[in-house]
């Protein structure tokens, strides 16, 4: 089988977010529990997450935040995602003085067209997270 000697590269930015990641889920397959969607792939050729980002919104306890890929079913089905990352974030106290320190995932994670990227907290926080997925289109 011939290899795909032709570079692909981006054609259009893409940025999605979610804010008020608050609700713990302790399942690891993500079929049960409260799961976040942060970012849906490009419906024609998929898309690419170069890197995600986990904000505190305020004061929180630590706590550990997971990514699962989703093939575009429904997430009560467990063999329709899988955990592909975890992030552990320690724990904030909101200041007007100091910086929150942010969760950087460098995700280089290639989605096929229409697939998913959720996530999910292990402990339920106070102020909850804002977690950014930052990437491209093909």
């Amino acid at each position: 089988m011939a290899a795909n000697t032709t570079p692909i590269f981006l054609k259009a930015v893409n940025e999605q977010w979610i804010s008020g990641v608050v609700t713990a889920n302790t399942s690891f397959d993500m079929s049960t529990g409260t799961s976040y969607l942060i970012f849906t792939a490009d419906a024609t050729n998929g898309s690419k997450i170069e890197d995600v980002y986990i904000n505190h919104q305020g004061t929180n306890i630590a706590s550990v935040v997971r990514f699962f890929v989703n093939n575009g079913s429904s997430t009560g089905t467990p063999a329709n995602q899988v955990l592909v990352h975890e992030e552990t974030v320690a724990a904030n106290t909101a200041s007007q003085v100091a910086a929150s320190v942010p969760v950087v995932w460098r995700a280089g994670l290639v989605l096929k067209p229409g697939f998913k990227l959720y996530c999910t907290t292990g402990t339920t926080v106070a102020s909850g997270y804002h977690v950014a997925a930052v990437g491209g289109d093909f």
